[in-house]
């Protein structure tokens, strides 16, 4: 008898890990254009004399080159990554800032993304301090920047797509800073304390978007990841794989309010004539509604522009979606 039950068991087992194994071959997994972070744009950008004239490395994720000079930036080689890493141009002063760099691992690389603190001090002129969060996202941003006043409009957010993944799939590791406060630091004002504790997150929303006839575009939300991380690993994750959860997901248990929003500001694309406007998200979408955009962010910091724990980082690699 009991001879038959661990046959019986075996064969339950034997039966159920190929089944689950089928189950996985029956999708298709699709790397997302440079998602395995092998290669890299390095910007080699004189900054101004006044602040030390000192050339500087910004890193944007993209065929492997050398550019040298203080143009803009755009993506290059059809990858569809921008990153944080910016030069900015403000009152006359050339400035840099990076908190994405390639990182080795193994025979090729990973993208590390760090929170950190970044200060431009010219007497009389500027005085500057922010905290600028390490983050990757499909899209662009309006280089050089000229401001800090509302950053959401510096970045093109999105990607067209138009097919529905199940899943999306990525190797990670997170390092916490030991605050339990984040802080606040815009450049113009007082730095400040935020509540609550900073955390890496990866975020996929697809949608489905349109223009009216003034140029203001709308969206549904159509499929929908939020992951935050809330505690060091001691070693990589490899091929951590998140359900896409589509159409209405708020009476599904892993619903959390801040699934609803893209972090705590409108994110923003350029319409039809040219201009930077905000995404209205107006809706949820239903099972018969098709994306028309990806929006895909991998950030060291939760909580937007300004707003984090320096020490913080979030290594990212091999990124693909599962059909």
């Amino acid at each position: 008898m009991i001879k038959k039950m661990v046959h019986r068991l075996f064969l339950t087992g034997f039966v159920a890990f190929f089944s689950s194994f089928s189950l996985i071959a029956q999708h298709k997994v699709e790397r997302i254009p440079v998602g395995d972070m092998d290669q890299w744009v390095d910007r080699q950008i004189k900054e101004s004399g006044i602040i030390g004239g000192n050339t500087k490395n910004v890193y944007e994720i993209g065929p492997a080159t050398v550019s040298k000079g203080d143009q803009g930036y755009k993506n290059m080689g059809g990858s569809p990554w921008a990153t944080s890493n910016v030069m900015a141009k403000v009152a006359g002063i050339t400035k840099t800032n990076t908190s994405v760099f390639p990182e080795k691992r193994g025979d090729g690389y990973c993208a590390r993304l760090d929170t950190r603190m970044e200060s431009v001090k010219v007497l009389g002129l500027v005085n500057i301090t922010v905290l600028a969060a390490g983050s990757i996202f499909t899209g662009s941003v309006h280089d050089p920047i000229k401001g800090t006043k509302n950053p959401q409009k510096m970045l093109q957010t999105g990607i067209p797509v138009t097919k529905k993944p199940v899943a999306l799939q990525f190797d990670y590791k997170v390092k916490m800073s030991d605050r339990e406060k984040r802080i606040r630091a815009t450049g113009f004002s007082k730095i400040t304390d935020v509540a609550g504790k900073d955390y890496p997150a990866a975020i996929l929303f697809l949608q489905k978007r349109w223009e009216d006839k003034d140029g203001n575009i709308y969206a549904k939300r159509v499929g929908t990841v939020v992951v935050r991380y809330y505690t060091t690993t001691d070693d990589w994750r490899n091929n951590a794989t998140y359900s896409i959860m589509y159409g209405d997901i708020t009476g599904n248990p892993e619903y959390k309010a801040h699934m609803m929003r893209l972090q705590a500001t409108e994110s923003y694309t350029v319409n039809s004539k040219g201009e930077s406007v905000p995404i209205h998200e107006v809706a949820w979408g239903d099972e018969n509604d098709e994306p028309t955009h990806l929006y895909l962010q991998f950030t060291s910091s939760h909580g937007g522009a300004y707003v984090g724990s320096p020490g913080n980082s979030l290594w990212i690699d091999n990124v693909k979606l599962v059909y």
